[in-house]
């Protein structure tokens, strides 16, 4: 990670990264750009201090700032981004893990801190929490020089039969938080679709061995990855 770039120029990369993606915040570059207005509202600052950041960002080669399209990052950009989505991550992984904090407190705590961290503790910490796959939300782990991390669309887009891993943003409203909770649809747990009703009806899911119903518009802020047997299933096709 670039040691130059200050805690707001790492998170707009951040930012960037994640408004950027098709499927919200696992890393894979949508069609278009992020607004300025949006990256400024999703830090907490104002649109002249994230013009001002993007700039700065742009003059080092690590951003592009079309008209009309957005903030876009470069290939270097890229991976600095996914460098400091790691590092939170892991930073997260800690603060679950380690000293018992909830997902949605862990997201809101690592910033305060985890741009401070040096490379080598960050190391340390990935290994002493043995090596975690995902953090506590449900994403995985960028890896050391990974380019790329694998698509986690929404749980709408499962058909009946499809299994799947539960991943929640960090910015799912408390509320609803709290009611996937009570279904036991929490990150990391894995699903199954039982049924998906036409026409935007709910999809039931069994979970644990029981079938919970789900509205269409809470799916669709419920990102999935492949569940394990079927993640090996994919690989070991021809």
């Amino acid at each position: 990670m670039d040691a130059t770039l200050t805690k707001s120029e790492r998170e707009t990369l951040k930012a960037v990264w994640r408004l950027t993606s098709t499927s919200g915040g696992n890393g894979h570059a949508g069609a278009d750009g992020a607004r300025t207005g949006d990256l400024a509202t999703s830090l907490g600052v104002s649109p002249g201090t994230m013009t001002g950041t993007i700039k700065r960002l742009a003059d080092r080669g690590l951003v592009v700032h079309t008209p009309y399209r957005g903030v876009e990052l470069t290939d270097v950009g890229r991976r600095l981004a996914m460098a400091v989505v790691r590092r939170h991550r892991i930073v997260e992984r800690f603060l679950a893990d380690m000293l018992g904090y909830t997902w949605s407190e862990a997201d809101r705590l690592a910033p305060t801190f985890e741009h401070q961290l040096p490379r080598e503790v960050e190391d340390r910490l990935f290994v002493a929490l043995d090596r975690p796959a995902t953090c506590p939300h449900g994403f995985p782990i960028p890896g050391g020089g990974a380019d790329a991390l694998p698509a986690m669309p929404p749980l709408y887009d499962l058909e009946a039969g499809d299994r799947a891993v539960i991943a929640l943003p960090g910015s799912t409203d408390p509320d609803v938080a709290i009611f996937l909770d009570g279904l036991g649809v929490r990150p990391g747990v894995e699903v199954e679709v039982r049924e998906k009703h036409p026409f935007d009806g709910p999809l039931v899911v069994s979970v644990d061995g029981h079938d919970r119903t789900i509205g269409e518009k809470v799916a669709r802020l419920i990102l999935v990855r492949p569940a394990p047997a079927a993640q090996s299933t994919e690989e070991s096709s021809p």
